[in-house]
């Protein structure tokens, strides 16, 4: 059984929000379409603490792009993004949120961040979304969303180490591009790892 997955189509991940993706806007249009065709449908939602070690604020000296170690790992270092509670950290308007069964929270720990909807960026901890998927029988898993490099990337890998066929919906993804051809070496890096990109 398939699952449709979404990845953080929040609020400040759309253009004029705190962590614009450049026409980030165009892929709720293309989730409300193809909700319908899944029985399970699960959106990831970035809900960081507003000390979050990822905000380049948290770090005296540092801007954002910034590469940092934080707690053992490298992290890069973004604009104070997905707070908890705040406008930013909700859904993008016009999402059809009544088609979502369930809503998985990652970025919680203070000082690890989570790129992937089922692992911190250390994997030291996991979040809720393959044991909500395997009990409702899933084994294979449609992924779309915000931001192709980070968190779509993140999620697809993780995915194919688990076990799930996974395929890439190419036209339900934009990417951040931090660094000219990210896009591409992300694509090119989830193909090589076993997902479809359709």
């Amino acid at each position: 059984m398939k699952a449709l997955l979404l990845i953080d189509l929040q609020i400040d991940f759309l253009p004029g929000g705190a962590l614009a993706v450049p026409r980030g806007d165009q892929v709720i249009s293309v989730a409300n379409r193809r909700m319908p065709d899944y029985s399970c449908v699960v959106a990831t939602q970035d809900w960081h603490p507003a000390d979050h070690k990822s905000f380049a604020s948290q770090h005296p000296g540092h801007r954002v792009g910034d590469i940092v170690e934080v707690d053992g790992i490298e992290q890069i270092l973004w604009p104070d993004h997905c707070v908890q509670g705040t406008r930013g950290a909700e859904f993008a308007p016009g999402l059809n949120v009544a088609s979502i069964r369930r809503v998985v929270r990652k970025g919680i720990d203070p000082n690890l961040d989570s790129y992937s909807g089922f692992f911190d960026n250390a994997r030291r901890g996991s979040t809720e979304l393959k044991n909500y998927l395997r009990s409702r029988g899933m084994d294979e898993v449609d992924v779309m969303g915000l931001a192709t490099d980070y968190c779509v990337k993140s999620t697809v890998l993780d995915a194919l180490d688990l076990g799930f066929r996974t395929t890439v919906i190419a036209e339900g993804i934009r990417a951040v591009n931090l660094y000219e051809g990210d896009q591409q070496r992300a694509l090119d890096q989830m193909r090589a790892a076993g997902a479809t990109i359709a």
